[in-house]
């Protein structure tokens, strides 16, 4: 290595054992189960959003076979408003196949780790440094801004080129005696020093020969290629209500919130009103005998990539209607506690003291 790549790393792995205060229980963990764990929870989500999901995962499912072992339902529900469910539809999915085909082991390489369900390059890299001691350098978000900033690269880190810039030189930079210690140093100053916005600088052990802090770039490294547009959505959400029952359904298919529930769903191109609900082709279809419809309000929802904007209208009905384009059920609503919903409808049904 050059002498800043030398420099780089001595001075990383030095402050990472002397000024490092970061806690958090996940590390110094050996355990490749609590550290898969961790890494699928912590995907898209700050370390101290994720923290409570970790303890109450860990609690509920001690090992992969207590998890595999769970009804679907129940991990769904420790989930909640976790957002990207995706990630536990294949966390389950992985459970169970480690439980089953590989009895309850994890694969101990770098290569095997990879193929299975939900697990990335990054995830892969992180199972096989802290369990096993291999020599795989980590690669996520704090690492692109680190090495973008320190060594001035401004190469797309979301580009085909920047992906295979930034993982040559993180291997390269790995300390291969101590890859554990290493990668959690990398990633820990990305969190805590080198943030996004007003980074402490004045704090950074690698400020002295930082490219981006002597050329003023710390607001333009790293670079995105390009930015990623938002789509709004519009969800219109009728409550089907028949004395102390709530016709709710499984949403399925590759969009959002998949395996959670929700009332019956009507999507448009513009939020709906009461008057324009009652116009509403889906809503004529549905032919439910009511006498009157209320607009409880609306909430509203930042996904990465979707706005979503919820309108809630409840129908008190006289007798229960066929509902014959989905498959839902009517449930008790003092049981509504315990399904799993989108952090959106959890939201309206607390504060509308469904549960």
């Amino acid at each position: 290595m050059g002498p800043n790549k030398n420099f780089f790393t001595a001075k990383l792995t030095s402050w990472h054992a002397t000024e490092n205060q970061r806690s958090l229980p996940w590390k110094s963990e050996k355990d490749p189960y609590k550290i898969w764990l961790s890494e699928v929870i912590l995907q898209q989500t700050r370390a101290q959003q994720g923290l409570p999901y970790y303890l109450a995962f860990t609690e509920a499912y001690p090992t992969v076979q207590d998890m595999a072992a769970a009804a679907d339902e129940q991990p769904f529900r420790l989930w909640q408003g976790l957002g990207y469910y995706n990630r536990c539809k294949n966390m389950l999915a992985t459970a169970r196949y480690i439980s089953k085909e590989l009895n309850g082991q994890f694969p101990k390489t770098y290569e095997e780790l990879l193929q299975l369900k939900g697990i990335g390059p990054y995830t892969a890299a992180a199972i096989s440094s802290f369990a096993y001691g291999l020599p795989d350098a980590v690669v996520d978000g704090n690492v692109y801004r680190v090495l973008a900033r320190f060594f001035g690269i401004d190469t797309p880190f979301d580009t085909t080129e920047g992906k295979r810039t930034f993982s040559a030189l993180a291997q390269e930079l790995l300390d291969t005696k101590a890859s554990a210690a290493y990668n959690q140093a990398i990633m820990d100053l990305g969190a805590t020093v080198c943030m996004p916005r007003n980074p402490l600088c004045d704090n950074c052990p690698l400020q002295k020969k930082c490219i981006a802090f002597h050329q003023e770039l710390i607001d333009v490294l790293p670079v995105r290629s390009k930015k990623q547009s938002v789509r709004n959505r519009y969800f219109n959400y009728l409550l089907l209500k028949y004395n102390d029952t709530l016709w709710i359904h499984k949403r399925t298919g590759n969009d959002i919130w998949e395996n959670l529930h929700e009332p019956y769903l009507i999507e448009t191109a513009e939020p709906l009103t009461t008057a324009t609900l009652s116009k509403n082709t889906q809503f004529e279809d549905l032919n439910i005998p009511f006498n009157e419809i209320i607009y409880e309000g609306k909430t509203t929802q930042r996904l990465t990539h979707q706005f979503i904007t919820a309108s809630f209208f409840t129908a008190n009905l006289a007798k229960k209607p066929s509902i014959h384009s989905q498959t839902g059920i009517w449930l008790n609503t003092s049981d509504l506690k315990n399904i799993a919903f989108p952090r959106t409808l959890v939201s309206f049904l607390e504060n509308n003291l469904y549960f």
